[in-house]
């Protein structure tokens, strides 16, 4: 889920550095440091779902 919030944040960072614009003094660069910091998050397996139960063990 946070790759696909990272996808959103860096298409609306590269659109912001296209047309050189700024929403509230938040340039492309912003957008796109947050993106970093979310691909980072899901990198580090936070936000994943299943939670500790999904590794199984066969005896």
């Amino acid at each position: 889920m946070l790759a696909i919030a990272a996808a959103v944040v860096f298409g609306l960072g590269l659109l912001l550095d296209l047309i050189n614009t700024r929403i509230g003094g938040v340039t492309g660069t912003t957008f796109i440091l947050g993106g970093l910091l979310l691909l980072a998050l899901h990198q580090g397996g936070v936000g994943t779902a299943g939670g500790g139960g999904t590794w199984r063990r066969r005896r």
